[in-house]
C-alpha cells in the first residue's frame, strides 16, 4: 500500500516537496501582509510611484523616472520599527543614457523588472525593502486599478477541450451594473397580466447572451455567430481591447510572478480569457463565412480562372492573437474554377492540420471546423 503522507526525505526541509503555486502564494502573502504593515503616508507614495512605472510600461517609453520612500517598515508587527531608505539610493532612473546596453533593446517591463532586482540585492536592506514593495504596488496597480472589474460568471469547455470558453447555461442571466445608455437594448415585458404588463418594453443592458461574459461591453457575436455591433472594425476593436486586458494581466505577471496568486488577478485572467478565446474565434469563423461568400460571387462573375489562394483566418488560443493558415486552391494560372477544387483543397489542408502538433489540440478543431465550411459551401455532390 501506498503511503498517502510521506515522510520527509532525511536532509530536506519539509518546504521542499511543497508545490511551486504553495510558494508563489507566500511570497505574495509575505509581500501583501508588508504592504498594508506600511504607514498610510507611505503606502500612498508607493502608490504613486507604481501608477507612474505602470504608465511608463504600458506605454513602453524609453526612460521613466521614480522615487523610494523615504522610510519604510521593515517587517510586519504590532509596532514595526522605520529604516531610512539612503538619500543617495531614493533618486532612480529607468532606460535612457543609463540603461545597460544587453537590456538596450528590451522593453520597459523588462528593464523595470531588471532595475527592481538589482535593488532588490542591494547591501543596503531598507532599499531592497522599497524595491520588492514598489513590485507588488506595481503589479497591483495594474490588476486592480487599471482593469475594470466584471461580472461574476461560469464558463464550460467544449468537448474536447481544457479551456472553458462557453457561457454555462445554468446560472440566470442577471442586470450588469456596467451600463450606458448606448448599450441599451428593449426586450419585451410580460404580454398578459402581472404587474409589469403595463410597463410595456423593459430597457436592459446589452443582449442576454453577452450579459454571460465577463465584460458584455466587448462582445460583439452571439452564440450563433451573428454580429452584434454596428460593423466588423468594431468586433475588432472589442477584440483589440480583450487583447490589450489580458495583456496587462501578463504584464503584472512578468514583473511580480507571485501576483498569479492575487484573487482579482485569477478572478480577471478567468473571466477575460475565456471571453477572448469565445470572441476571437467567432471573429475567425464570421471572416470565414465573408471569404466563401467572396469566392462566391467572383466565381459567379469568371473572376476565379487565374488561380485562388486563401488566406483562412483562425485564432489561436495559445498566442491568443488572430493569424491566418495560407493555402492554395488553385495553382496560377489559365485554370476554369470549379468548386471540387475547394472542397479537395479543404480536405487535404484539413489532413496537414490534424497531424500539426505545433497548434494546441483546441486550435486546431477550430481550424478543422472552418475547413470544415468550405468544404460544405463548396460540396456540390453533398447538395445535389
Amino acid at each position: 500500500m501506498v503511503n498517502p503522507n510521506p515522510a520527509p526525505i532525511r536532509g530536506l526541509p519539509v518546504h521542499a516537496f511543497e508545490s511551486p503555486a504553495s510558494h508563489l502564494r507566500q511570497a505574495y502573502e509575505a509581500q501583501r501582509v508588508l504592504f498594508d504593515a506600511q504607514p498610510t503616508l507611505i503606502q500612498r507614495f508607493l502608490e504613486a510611484q507604481a501608477q507612474l512605472l505602470a504608465g511608463a510600461i504600458i506605454q513602453n517609453l524609453p526612460s521613466v523616472r521614480f522615487t523610494l520612500p523615504n522610510q519604510v517598515a521593515a517587517e510586519a508587527a504590532p509596532s514595526p520599527v522605520m529604516q531610512a531608505v539612503p538619500p543617495e539610493l531614493r533618486e532612480q532612473r529607468v532606460g535612457g543614457l543609463q540603461t545597460q546596453l544587453r537590456l538596450h533593446r528590451a522593453d520597459m517591463g523588462d528593464k523595470v523588472r531588471q532595475r527592481l532586482t538589482e535593488m532588490e540585492e542591494s547591501s543596503q536592506p531598507a532599499a531592497a525593502i522599497s524595491a520588492g514593495l514598489l513590485r507588488y504596488a506595481v503589479a497591483r496597480h495594474m490588476v486592480h486599478t487599471m482593469l475594470p472589474a466584471g461580472r461574476s460568471v461560469s464558463y464550460v469547455a467544449a468537448e474536447g477541450e481544457e479551456i472553458p470558453t462557453l457561457p454555462d447555461p445554468s446560472p440566470p442571466a442577471v442586470a450588469s451594473a456596467l451600463t450606458a445608455a448606448s448599450d441599451a437594448i428593449a426586450e419585451e415585458g410580460p404580454a398578459e397580466g402581472g404587474a409589469d404588463a403595463a410597463r410595456g418594453e423593459l430597457h436592459v443592458p446589452y443582449v442576454p447572451y453577452a450579459r454571460r461574459f465577463y465584460l458584455p461591453q466587448w462582445v460583439a457575436f452571439d452564440s450563433d455567430g451573428r454580429l452584434l455591433v454596428n460593423s466588423l472594425p468594431e468586433a475588432e476593436a472589442h477584440l483589440a481591447s480583450m487583447q490589450r486586458f489580458v495583456g496587462l494581466l501578463h504584464a503584472a505577471v512578468g514583473l511580480a510572478a507571485y501576483f498569479v496568486a492575487d484573487d482579482t488577478y485569477q478572478q480577471k485572467r478567468y473571466g477575460m480569457l475565456g471571453q477572448l478565446i469565445n470572441q476571437g474565434r467567432a471573429l475567425a469563423n464570421y471572416q470565414t463565412h465573408q471569404i466563401i461568400q467572396t469566392i462566391q460571387r467572383r466565381a459567379l462573375a469568371q473572376e476565379l480562372n487565374r488561380g485562388l489562394s486563401i488566406s483562412l483566418p483562425y485564432f489561436d488560443d495559445q498566442a491568443l492573437k488572430l493569424k491566418v493558415y495560407p493555402f492554395v486552391v488553385i495553382p496560377a494560372g489559365r485554370i476554369m474554377f470549379v468548386p471540387a477544387f475547394v472542397v479537395r483543397a479543404a480536405r487535404d489542408e484539413s489532413v496537414k492540420i490534424a497531424q500539426d502538433t505545433r497548434l494546441s489540440p483546441s486550435t486546431r478543431k477550430h481550424i478543422l471546423a472552418e475547413l470544415a465550411l468550405l468544404d460544405g459551401a463548396f460540396d456540390t455532390a453533398e447538395k445535389g
